[in-house]
């Protein structure tokens, strides 16, 4: 998908966006122009609402998608009695919005004009349900409303969010789909109905609970050619050998699941498929009956990997059947958990869900062995550094999702990196994603500090975002200078309004040495040593030390006389 505008027309606005904010990510000539894989770099102070963009774009995704979910728990559904703040299609958050965007074709579009990809409207009054309508497709009414049996054909496959921190309000929205996720397997054991192994909704947050199954999921089944940017900074060949273990949890009472025939059901009795395959696909088995626990032992070699492609066939697939057992470690949740969950609207999530020990979790993962370049060691990926973690993550959805339709909101995904890999994340993404633009598969919005970003795109992909102190609206403009290849001190002090290189604690023992030489009386040789002794190279301590040389070579004449 190609994202075009995003206008907020709820009265109250959202979050720091005010009522009427508008902003339109291409022109047209942007879209000619456009030739190959480029996010949108999100930039600007704390708080200038970098994050609350890539947030009204999760909570637009979460309402649209969830209006075309053939599934949704009772818990979830408006009730008037029961549920008061439950989903209604006419209320959302925002609750006014106009959202445009080139989404994938589909067998019914016809198009006469050069654009290729259906260009999609989507318009949500206050009160109102959202309404579809493709503006370019031949045949289509642009004025009249879409087909509802279309509106998941125009809807991108993934809406897939990561954010380094605690940015519950991103997350929000996600977890909220995690629960739907589970309850529609809870659902289908109640029903004693087929599940199909893999969620419908199509939000995705990938938080560190995921990180083994993206590493694992990548390494097992991932094109060695996209896994190149692992290999080259971080010198990561692959996987010896890992753990999965596997624990039969029972369902809590007046849950509704049947127990006739074993008198315990346990939870993964409709996701028999997915550990049946993992059991086929591992080198040794074995199952504690005692502890209801079983041990599946892989030793990555080429004849394993050949059964997880003969079992699973893409990466993707093997990550979302992880992505299934991982959801199910939400089974101790209560209903009133999730009720909460489901109707609130800042809830913070890591303070209400509670974190299982790993002995009672469904699923976890142990003794992940990695490959490393010159290494003999054993080096267990749980002794990686948060950097490294962070790398192996962002970079690992990207190569997951590769060949779906995709918006990917990521917060901040450098905040862990060296300058060395901030330098190179702009070329690692491209070299994780495809880089041909015609089935415009691929949308990213990233939030950052980082000048390095801002250096490796163009001034057009650049958001730089500014909050008036008066009135607290938030705008967004482009730099007015080409970014691609700037200075990182050009784009300091230019994108970020930081004039200075240095830190404030060394900017104040320069300030205290600028303030001897602005008194007349000290001598220029002893302050010239001192600032030497006391400071490290900066562009701030030459221009100090040259303006006290010019000022004695120039009394320096009086001197001789």
């Amino acid at each position: 998908m190609k994202l075009l505008r995003l206008k907020i027309t709820n009265p109250e606005g959202f979050r720091s966006l005010q009522p009427g904010f508008e902003y339109w990510f291409r022109s047209q000539w942007d879209l000619l122009e456009e030739q190959s894989f480029a996010p949108f770099i999100c930039a600007g102070p704390n708080g200038s609402g970098k994050s609350n963009l890539l947030e009204a774009l999760a909570a637009i995704f979460f309402h649209l998608d969830c209006k075309s979910l053939n599934y949704r728990p009772e818990l979830f559904e408006f009730d008037s009695e029961n549920v008061p703040g439950g989903f209604r299609e006419e209320t959302g958050i925002p609750d006014g919005f106009e959202l445009e965007y080139l989404s994938k074709s589909f067998p019914e579009f016809v198009t006469s004009s050069n654009i290729q990809q259906p260009h999609i409207k989507i318009v949500k009054e206050a009160d109102c349900g959202p309404q579809f309508f493709i503006l370019n497709g031949a045949g289509f009414d642009q004025d009249a409303p879409l087909d509802s049996r279309l509106v998941k054909a125009v809807l991108p496959d993934f809406v897939v969010a990561y954010s380094s921190g605690e940015n519950e309000i991103l997350s929000l929205p996600f977890f909220k789909m995690r629960f739907i996720h589970f309850d529609e397997y809870l659902d289908s054991l109640r029903k004693e109905t087929p599940y199909t192994g893999t969620p419908e909704g199509r939000l995705v947050f990938l938080d560190q609970d995921f990180n083994q199954a993206i590493l694992l999921s990548n390494f097992i089944l991932g094109d060695p050619r996209h896994l190149e940017p692992f290999k080259e900074e971080m010198a990561l060949d692959g996987i010896k050998y890992f753990r999965i273990v596997l624990k039969d949890i029972l369902y809590p009472s007046g849950l509704g699941i049947s127990t006739e025939k074993t008198g315990q059901w346990p939870l993964l009795e409709n996701a028999r498929s997915v550990q049946e395959k993992l059991r086929q696909c591992a080198s040794a088995y074995f199952y504690n009956s005692d502890g209801d626990t079983h041990y599946l032992d892989y030793w990555l070699d080429e004849e394993c990997k050949k059964a997880f492609a003969l079992h699973f066939g893409t990466a993707l697939e093997l990550f979302r059947s992880l992505q299934l057992l991982l959801t199910l470690n939400l089974y101790s949740v209560s209903n009133q958990q999730k009720l909460e969950m489901y109707q609130s609207q800042s809830l913070y999530v890591n303070e209400t869900i509670p974190i299982l020990p790993s002995d009672q979790r469904v699923i976890r993962f142990k003794d992940v062995v990695l490959l490393k370049s010159g290494v003999n060691a054993t080096v267990y990926s749980k002794t990686l550094s948060d950097g490294e973690n962070q790398f192996l993550h962002t970079l690992g959805i990207c190569t997951l999702y590769r060949d779906s339709d995709v918006l990917f909101l990521l917060d901040e995904p450098d905040t862990h990196f060296n300058p060395d890999w901030r330098s190179q994340f702009i070329t690692r993404l491209r070299q994780c994603l495809p880089d041909d633009l015609k089935s415009g598969s691929h949308e990213m919005l990233i939030t950052t500090h980082t000048p390095f970003l801002i250096s490796d795109s163009k001034p057009n992909k650049v958001l730089v975002f500014k909050k008036d102190k008066a009135t607290g609206d938030v705008s967004i403009s482009h730099p007015d200078y080409n970014t691609l290849g700037a200075s990182i001190n050009k784009i300091t002090m230019s994108t970020f309004g930081k004039r200075e290189t240095i830190g404030g604690y060394a900017q104040g023992i320069l300030d205290r040495l600028r303030a001897q030489f602005d008194t007349g009386n000290a001598d220029a040789t002893a302050l010239i040593d001192e600032i030497n002794q006391e400071l490290g190279d900066s562009v701030e301590k030459i221009l100090l030390i040259k303006a006290i040389l010019d000022k004695a070579e120039g009394t320096e004449p009086e001197g001789r006389n």
